[in-house]
C-alpha cells in the first residue's frame, strides 16, 4: 500500500488501495473532458495563413507548406510512444489519438475480465483491447472511455505515467489554442492565513490559497463561508454607515 499519491505526493488515507488521490484523479478527468473541446480549434488552424510566395535565401520563390505541422503533429497518426531519435533530429511528440489509444490498450489489457465459459466456469482474464469500435475510437471516444476506468487507473502503480503524460499532451495543445483553465476568486478569506486569497479552478477538485498552502473542499468552503461572512457583512456595513451625532442622540432620548 502506499501513503503517498504519486502524481502530487500528498498524503493517502492509511490503508488505501489509490496511486494517486482523489485530487489528482478529478484533475485527469478534467483534462480527458477539456482535450475534445481544443479539436475545432486546432483543425481550424490546421491550415496556415495564405499568402504570397516568400523568397528564400538562394532567391527562388518557396511555395508554404499546406499545413501547419505543429498542429499535425497532433492531429495526425503517430505511434502511442515516441521512435528512437539517435542522431537528435526528431522533433514533436505523440499525436493525440495515438497516445490515448496506447493508454486505452495498456489500460484494458491491465484490467481484469471476467469471463464465464459453456459449463458455467467463471475465468477472470485481461482483456485483449478496449471496447471501442469504430468512429467511437477517435479523441472524445478514447478520452470518454479512459474516464470511465480512471477509478480503476488510479490503483495502479503507473498512474504517474497517465498522468504526467496526459498533462504534458494537454499543455501542447494549450499552447497553441492559447487557453488556460477559468479561475474565479472566492470571496470568503482564507481560514489559515486569513489573506482574500482563495481561487477555485475548474480543473482542480479543492479551493486552494495561493499564499498558503490551505486546501478546502467544495463542501468545507461552503461551511467556512457560511461561518465568517455574516460577521464580516455586519462589520463592513458598520464601517460604511455614517455614526449618529451626538445632538442626534439626545433629540432621541427626549
Amino acid at each position: 500500500m502506499n501513503d503517498i499519491c504519486l502524481s502530487c505526493f500528498g498524503r493517502l488515507p492509511d490503508d488505501s488501495p489509490r496511486t494517486g488521490c482523489e485530487a489528482c484523479e478529478y484533475r485527469l478527468h478534467t483534462w480527458l473532458r477539456e482535450l475534445p473541446r481544443h479539436l475545432v480549434l486546432l483543425q481550424d488552424m490546421l491550415r496556415p495563413d495564405t499568402g504570397p510566395a516568400q523568397r528564400g535565401a538562394a532567391g527562388r520563390a518557396i511555395a508554404p507548406l499546406p499545413v501547419r505541422l505543429d498542429v499535425l503533429d497532433l492531429l495526425g497518426p503517430g505511434q502511442p510512444v515516441l521512435l528512437a531519435d539517435p542522431h537528435g533530429d526528431q522533433t514533436g511528440g505523440v499525436p493525440m489519438t495515438a497516445l490515448l489509444m496506447g493508454w486505452a490498450r495498456y489500460l484494458a489489457a491491465d484490467f481484469p475480465a471476467v469471463r464465464v465459459d459453456a459449463h458455467g466456469t467463471i475465468h477472470i482474464e485481461r482483456c485483449e483491447a478496449p471496447g471501442i469500435r469504430g468512429a467511437a475510437a477517435d479523441v472524445p471516444g478514447l478520452c470518454r472511455w479512459l474516464g470511465a476506468y480512471l477509478p480503476y487507473a488510479a490503483t495502479r502503480p503507473w498512474w504517474d505515467d497517465v498522468y504526467e503524460q496526459v498533462e504534458q499532451l494537454l499543455d501542447r495543445v494549450r499552447r497553441l489554442t492559447h487557453t488556460r483553465p477559468l479561475a474565479r476568486a472566492k470571496d470568503a478569506p482564507c481560514p489559515e492565513c486569513q489573506g482574500w486569497s482563495l481561487v477555485e479552478r475548474e480543473d482542480e477538485l479543492h479551493i486552494s490559497c495561493t499564499l498558503c498552502p490551505a486546501r478546502l473542499t467544495p463542501d468545507e468552503y461552503a461551511a467556512h463561508r457560511s461561518r465568517v461572512m455574516p460577521a464580516l457583512a455586519a462589520l463592513t456595513l458598520n464601517m460604511i454607515m455614517p455614526k449618529p451625532k451626538p445632538e442626534a442622540k439626545a433629540e432621541a432620548a427626549a
